[in-house]
Order: C-alpha cells, then structure tokens, then sequence
C-alpha cells in the first residue's frame, strides 16, 4: 500500500481550516503560556476567545489534534524542562512558576513524559548533548530492518538543503511526542530513509523533528525551533502493513504541540541496544 506524499502537509492539512479557528487557537496557546503558574481551565480559555466550551474544545483538538488540557499539561512539563536547565534552579521554584502544587505529581508527569526524572534530566543534559554532537561528523547506524517480516513501514524524510542536524522519527500513539514512542530511530549526515519492522499492531502517528547541531545544551532539549514534520493522517499496523511515505520537515507552526520526550536519551538508548 503507498500512501499519499505529505511534503503539503502544511497546505493540505490546514487549508481546511478556518482561519478564525486558527487564530482562536494561536491565542488560547498564548494565554496558555503566560498563565502557567495559574489554573486554567478549558471554560476560561473559550471565554477569552469568544467560544463555547464545547466548541473551543472542538476547534482546538481539529487544529492541534490533542485537547486543550493536553495541551497546556505538555507546555507545562515543557516549561519544567526550559526551568531545569538553569543553574542553579530550586525545584520548588520550577514547580510554582509552571503551576504544579505537588513535587510528587510534577516528578511522575515528567517521567511519563519526557523519559527520566527531573534531576536525572537535569544531570544528564551534558553528557546527552556531547553524545549528540559526536555525531555530526560521525555515521549513525541504528535502523536494523528484518528482512523476514512481512511488515514494513518506510519513510523517507525530505530536509531543507540547508539542514545539517539529527533527524528524528517516530511512531507514536497520539498526535503529540510526549511519551515514548512505540518505534523510532534517528539519522544523520544525508541517511534520509528508515524503515520499521516488528511494529505491534495498532494506529500511530508519524512524527518527525529535525534538530539541528548546536553548542547550548538547551538547544536539545528545549525544541522550539526544531523543525517539525508529521504524515497527515494515523497509520494502522498489522502483520502485514506496507506503506511508503514522504514527509517534509518544515519550521514549527504556532500551534505544533510541544516536543516533550527526550530525545537524546532514545537515541542514547537505542544506539546502546544496537551494539
């Protein structure tokens, strides 16, 4: 089965859209980010747009294909991260500025989320981020294919000329990288297609981010100016799935839910299982 190019992605999957919707959105994600320390609720935010509840909720979820709750949970851990990378940075200050009450809750939302611990995070940007820059001038090898299956997921990724970074891809259960994901693997230099076997049965969606080298540590792992790519509907996988498809990264829209998993420790970890 070849499915459909998505290097329109952009074009087609928001030309439908209304642009009133679009703005909506834009502006509950704003206010969003600068109320974080508060507690909003999805009422508040319809209300600050000029919506229903019910409405707001749908419009939303149509534009960023996760809900407004979702959301804001996600630019919060996002904001934790942003936090602890600064040095030094108290993580009860870190909790009140992104608007957890509970050290308890913040630590199991953020290992949920992004992969490890909020201290682990914190004592592994370092090392994370050399392990990532080895690889600029150095081939990666991960993506080992069965050659035996009869089930193949192909993707070939197109990257701006300009582009010279890590290229991540992965397939996971929501709409969101805020977990991880169920298959995935990274490429450098010009590898530009992978291919994934022995994928539990299921419906995923593709999301690629493309992370270019970099110095700051932060630039890892605070990716709000990765570009982004994503197929343009889910995918359902069984034993026997065999799918092509092309996804273009672009620069981050307004409303792209926030990259939150680690991305530097699944590849740490992958290339471990690899050797």
């Amino acid at each position: 089965m070849n499915l459909v190019d998505s290097a329109c992605v952009p074009l087609r999957r928001y030309i439908h859209m209304k642009d009133d919707h679009i703005s909506a959105t834009v502006q509950a994600i704003s206010y969003m980010k600068a109320h974080l320390d508060e507690d909003i609720t999805s009422e508040q935010l319809a209300v600050h747009v000029s919506y229903s509840p019910y409405h707001f909720t749908r419009i939303f979820k149509s534009v960023t294909g996760i809900s407004p709750r979702h959301y804001l949970s996600a630019l919060r851990i996002e904001s934790g991260k942003l936090e602890l990378l600064k040095a030094p940075s108290l993580l009860v200050k870190v909790l009140m500025a992104i608007g957890f009450r509970s050290v308890g809750t913040f630590n199991t939302r953020f290992k949920e989320n992004v992969g490890v611990t909020p201290k682990k995070f914190r004592n592994l940007s370092d090392a994370l981020s050399a392990y990532m820059n080895q690889y600029e001038n150095q081939e990666l090898l991960l993506n080992a294919t069965d050659l035996n299956s009869t089930q193949k997921i192909c993707c070939h990724i197109e990257a701006p000329d300009s582009f010279r970074g890590m290229i991540f891809v992965g397939l996971f259960p929501r709409p969101i990288p805020d977990q991880r994901p169920i298959a995935g693997t990274a490429m450098n230099r010009k590898n530009r297609t992978c291919t994934f076997t022995n994928v539990p049965e299921g419906t995923y969606y593709t999301l690629v981010a493309g992370i270019p080298w970099s110095i700051n540590p932060k630039n890892y792992f605070v990716l709000d100016d990765s570009l982004r790519g994503i197929f343009p509907s889910a995918i359902h996988v069984t034993d026997n799935t065999d799918i092509n498809m092309t996804i273009r990264l672009r620069s981050p829209l307004p409303f792209d839910p926030p990259i939150v998993v680690n991305l530097p420790l699944l590849l740490f970890e992958q290339h471990k299982k690899v050797k």
